[in-house]
């Protein structure tokens, strides 16, 4: 992997981003509004009901699913045929109707998933279920390409949310999060270590809005 941008800043989570300062906006309200309802549907499917790992991935596939960006999970037919056979088996899964993974357009891009889904899963839980953290850390992973929060970027409600996903699944990642940074830069400045690299932001931070304020020009 080619070294990432040297990071300059603490970036923290300890106060909101310009993001989440202003209203939703009509598309955007009909749009969670259809993910939740698409979440609600699988959820009836599912074989345990009151599971948060079902709940998870019903929020995980529902926001890629109401957009037709199921690709975009990162995710191959046969995992996430697997993955609906897992949690949701009362639901059809019909063959073509969900696509193959994304192609990552660029040889670091796609170096970049999967040096980050491997150091990923070297943080799993020994409590989950080990394909269940694979086709997280693939899910992840690929979402730190896109130009948002990574909570956005997932489809979940907001920090908190990623907060408990990571917790549950890679809780000693968690644990190394002791500065608060935002979990897109925390996960793409853990991979730089790990590689001997200065960190840098993740691929799709360049897209965000408050890049500006994770990662502020030099003076």
């Amino acid at each position: 992997m080619s070294p990432l941008p040297h990071d300059t800043s603490p970036g923290t989570d300890a106060s909101p981003s310009r993001s989440q300062e202003h209203p939703e906006a009509p598309h955007d309200a009909s749009i969670a509004h259809a993910c939740a309802a698409r979440a609600s549907q699988l959820m009836a499917c599912a074989a345990h009901r009151n599971s948060p790992d079902a709940c998870l991935f019903a929020k995980l596939i529902a926001a890629r699913e109401v957009r037709n960006e199921l690709a975009l999970l990162g995710l191959s037919h046969d995992d996430l045929r697997a993955l609906f056979l897992r949690h949701f088996s009362l639901a059809p899964f019909q063959t073509g109707t969900h696509t193959h993974a994304i192609g990552v357009n660029t040889q670091e891009y796609a170096e970049f998933v999967a040096a980050l889904r491997a150091l990923t899963l070297t943080y799993a839980s020994a409590t989950v279920d080990a394909e269940d953290a694979r086709c997280l850390a693939s899910i992840i992973a690929h979402a730190c390409l896109r130009p948002d929060h990574l909570w956005r970027d997932l489809g979940l409600a907001g920090r908190e949310e990623v907060t408990a996903m990571l917790e549950r699944y890679f809780p000693e990642l968690v644990s190394r999060n002791v500065a608060n940074l935002r979990w897109k830069k925390f996960l793409a400045q853990q991979l730089a270590l790990s590689l001997g690299q200065e960190p840098g932001p993740a691929p799709g931070c360049p897209g965000c809005e408050d890049y500006a304020h994770c990662f502020p020009p030099s003076a």
